[in-house]
């Protein structure tokens, strides 16, 4: 007498909701399945059913998967999750009796099954002890674009699912840093997802569907939408930015000075990421425009590092004229950088109705603290060594007196092609107050391809080492050094305690 062979499992897809999206490979599996499973709430309607209604034949076994709970309230020892658990592995248990019996079991899942369904918590079970087939079904974001008629994203732009049930904050940042986004699970979560949607200057462009392909369908502007009305079944639709509302239609533009950090994307916040992807033109020091990803329909004006001035003012003057518009610095704006020039700029009469935001990025000085360790971890000052902007008199005398205070000092702009003598001269005033072992990092292109940072004696400090990408860190009396490594002597580290002898 042979074994029994097990029976085989399907995840079936049936797409978002009309009949006639599924597909052909979905009614085939269900017309060969000995066993139908779906999940219900437990009033027992289930949608899943209802789309292969007419698929379903008297002699099909139908498993009834009912959640034992619908929202986070339960009486259950392990809480709400604890609830669900124990129902997928009851559910799993029915399904597999089945199975061992030699039955196909075919169990529905509205989308597709691996997107956000419940089917996956019987695949993750049972899975590995049958054999499996997963038909993929339409999800409800292609649906909710289709109804829509607005293509959700173009050339490189990216698309983020996200869940409505993440923290408001956690939804305003991937709102903000995305290109296209689609909001999934609102019903409760919706006036959360408006908020967020708000915050993170989106809400305008935002779309609402409802129940795509199916009976009470609704699509419309999501600023529109009553909290009241909104079910479960909805999703929230940033369309792609490209080809949205011309410059020309709007009746004012905007500025918005970003940082960069100190070298590409992995840099960037989320909200400079969205600044940079919805700006009409981005103005900027060139070397800088070249960390920004090309955009379709985006304009760059790019120029030399000299021109500050002038470049604040044609930015302004394209945002009068009605675009958005981000100048682009490197580290953060706001530290020898371009939010000072433009909010100069700003300050005149004639840019007086010119909204200017400014937008924080990492400086190179807490890039080069964290490579080096954390040698900014108590008091400290940050000051540029060049004399383009101020006399070398001006610099010396807020050296020493950094200096004197036993403050860390973070060096900017200590040498270029042009000015060779600074960082010699700068060691010399520094040793008056600095015992020559004092610990200084030098960085050099942090973030970038040639990263350098090594950590050396004041005494030993080399200007011939130093150029314009290159930021030094000079520690207090307090500032430590060890090296570390389990084998050999391991990389050198810095810090300066947040304690200070009485």
């Amino acid at each position: 007498m042979g074994t029994q062979q097990v029976g085989r499992l399907y995840g079936v897809g049936l797409g978002p909701g009309d009949p006639s999206l599924m597909t052909l490979r979905a009614v085939e599996v269900i017309a060969e399945a000995d066993v139908v499973a779906y999940h219900c709430a437990r009033h027992g309607r289930s949608i899943a059913r209802s789309i292969v209604a007419k698929h379903l034949r008297s002699d099909h076994v139908e498993e009834r998967l009912m959640y034992p709970v619908t929202t986070e309230t339960t009486d259950h020892p392990g809480g709400y999750r604890g609830a669900l658990d124990d129902f997928y592995e009851e559910a799993a248990a029915r399904l597999a009796a089945h199975l061992d019996a030699g039955r196909t079991v075919a169990v529905l899942a509205e989308g597709d099954p691996l997107f956000y369904g419940s089917y996956q918590h019987m695949h993750k079970r049972l899975a590995h002890r049958y054999p499996t087939e997963v038909i993929p079904g339409i999800t409800s974001v292609s649906a909710a674009a289709a109804r829509l008629g607005e293509p959700l994203c173009e050339a490189e732009e990216v698309l983020t699912i996200i869940p409505g049930t993440l923290p408001e904050e956690e939804l305003t940042a991937r709102l903000a840093a995305t290109d296209s986004a689609v909001v999934m699970k609102l019903g409760r979560t919706f006036p959360a997802v408006r908020r967020a949607l708000r915050r993170a200057g989106r809400l305008d462009d935002a779309r609402y569907v409802e129940r795509a392909t199916m009976e009470g369908e609704r699509t419309e502007r999501l600023a529109d939408v009553d909290p009241e009305t909104v079910p479960y079944f909805s999703v929230a639709v940033l369309p792609s930015r490209i080809d949205q509302q011309p410059p020309e239609a709007r009746p004012q533009g905007e500025v918005v000075v970003v940082g960069t950090g100190p070298a590409g994307p992995l840099w960037l916040t989320p909200e400079t990421r969205g600044a940079l992807a919805s700006a009409d033109d981005l103005v900027g020091y060139t070397t800088y425009l070249d960390r920004v990803p090309v955009r379709p329909g985006q304009r760059r004006h790019g120029s030399d590092n000299k021109v500050e001035a002038e470049r604040a003012e044609f930015a302004l003057d394209l945002a009068r004229r009605g675009r958005r518009v981000a100048v682009v610095s490197g580290g953060d704006p706001g530290v020898f950088a371009m939010a000072t020039a433009v909010l100069d700029a700003a300050s005149q009469e004639a840019y007086a109705d010119v909204p200017v935001r400014v937008l924080p990025g990492v400086t190179a000085a807490n890039a080069a603290a964290a490579r080096a360790g954390a040698p900014l971890g108590h008091d400290y000052a940050t000051i540029s060594l060049s004399d383009r902007l101020k006399p070398w008199e001006v610099i010396a005398e807020r050296l020493r007196a950094a200096a004197s205070a036993d403050l860390v000092l973070a060096l900017y702009n200590p040498g270029s092609r042009s000015r060779t003598w600074q960082v010699a001269k700068a060691r010399e005033l520094l040793l008056e107050h600095r015992a020559p072992d004092t610990p200084v990092v030098v960085a050099r292109d942090v973030g970038g391809s040639g990263e350098s940072v090594r950590i050396v004696r004041l005494e030993d400090l080399d200007p011939d080492t130093v150029d314009m990408r290159t930021l030094l860190l000079v520690g207090s009396s307090q500032t430590r050094t060890v090296r570390r490594g389990a084998q050999g002597p391991g990389e050198r580290i810095a810090w300066t305690p947040r304690t200070y002898p009485g």
